[in-house]
């Protein structure tokens, strides 16, 4: 099955109109993109809290770690470069943070509001290897922009 992000940007973008809070938005999002797609078991924002330190956000799937720190793991490799993640084999990430020990693949998008500031990462995981592609990075990152740019 190919994913249709056309279909899934467009239900987000109605889900979302007009709205300007940004844990609504993240709500909406997790939960429309966790329903989205099989391969996505925990799906959600860790946001920007303090300098340096992620805490846990809207989600959809199992528990989540609370805090996160810029210097550890997926996550916060994503909100210090400010760039995505895409790692198909968790288990051979740098300091990566277990926080289900069934993840196997990851993706961490950086999620910046309307000044260009990151605000959060979001984060999507498969007990699925090598789950991700670029596709779904460029779609769901596209996706993310568009939501948060109005905040």
């Amino acid at each position: 099955m190919t994913a249709n992000y056309d279909m899934l940007a467009r239900t987000i973008a109605a889900l979302t109109e007009g709205e300007t809070d940004q844990i609504s938005l993240m709500a909406t999002v997790a939960c429309e993109v966790h329903h989205f797609d099989n391969r996505f078991h925990w799906t959600g924002f860790y946001r920007v809290t303090e300098p340096g330190l992620l805490k846990i956000g809207p989600y959809q799937g199992g528990h989540g770690c609370l805090v996160i720190p810029f210097e550890r793991g997926v996550c916060g490799a994503a909100a210090r470069t400010g760039e995505v993640q895409l790692v198909s084999d968790v288990n051979v990430f740098p300091g990566h943070i277990a926080c289900a020990s069934s993840t196997q693949s990851e993706l961490v998008l950086p999620v910046r509001n309307a000044a260009n500031e990151i605000i959060a990462v979001f984060d999507i995981d498969s007990d699925q290897p090598n789950a991700f592609n670029t596709v779904d990075a460029e779609n769901l990152g596209s996706i993310l922009s568009r939501v948060f740019s109005q905040s």
